[in-house]
């Protein structure tokens, strides 16, 4: 493979770079951005079920269910993870599946983007769609999901914090993270 100076020997060693974390962190929009400084394809995982599925992911919900949905997801990431370098986006509840777990974390270079509450429900109140804040406080959802999520999404090697600045802030700090992990 031909070197990108701007490319971390890690990320050459380890294939995808997996973006994780809580919905409205940012992982779509970074890693776009991130995939461009890198030069690499981006791929949104949410986006790959949607074409998969024919239906959005808030249909998916509403038709089927969210086992449904995560049953799709689980099958979406693994075919996305064929040692290709590039940047995938997940959904927030994709690192919390034991088995898609495990295999970013053997395949890829997993990155949490981690946020504070403030900034993600600033962040979810732009967009609509998200089925599990239908008809929900998304403060309260946040909370909730953040306590039990934040742990799993701990397990990923490189941690980032994503705050209310621009993306391309957050950005800069994954590429300092992924050239100083080794």
């Amino acid at each position: 493979m031909q070197r990108n100076s701007k490319f971390p020997p890690s990320v050459d060693r380890r294939g995808p770079i997996v973006l994780v974390g809580m919905m409205g962190v940012g992982k779509s929009t970074v890693g776009r951005r991130l995939a461009a400084r890198l030069g690499l394809a981006f791929v949104d995982a949410d986006e790959e079920i949607e074409k998969a599925a024919g239906m959005s992911v808030s249909e998916i919900f509403a038709r089927y269910d969210e086992a449904y949905f995560r049953d799709g997801e689980r099958r979406v990431i693994a075919r996305l993870m064929d040692g290709a370098p590039k940047v995938i986006a997940t959904g927030g509840g994709a690192f919390m599946q034991e088995e898609t777990r495990a295999l970013i974390l053997e395949q890829a270079t997993a990155i949490w983007l981690d946020a504070d509450i403030d900034v993600l429900v600033d962040r979810v109140s732009r967009r609509e769609g998200r089925p599990l804040l239908k008809d929900r406080d998304p403060r309260t959802v946040l909370t909730e999901l953040t306590a039990v999520r934040n742990p799993v999404y701990a397990l990923a090697p490189i941690h980032v914090k994503s705050v209310a600045a621009p993306h391309e802030v957050t950005v800069e700090r994954i590429m300092e993270q992924l050239t100083a992990w080794q």
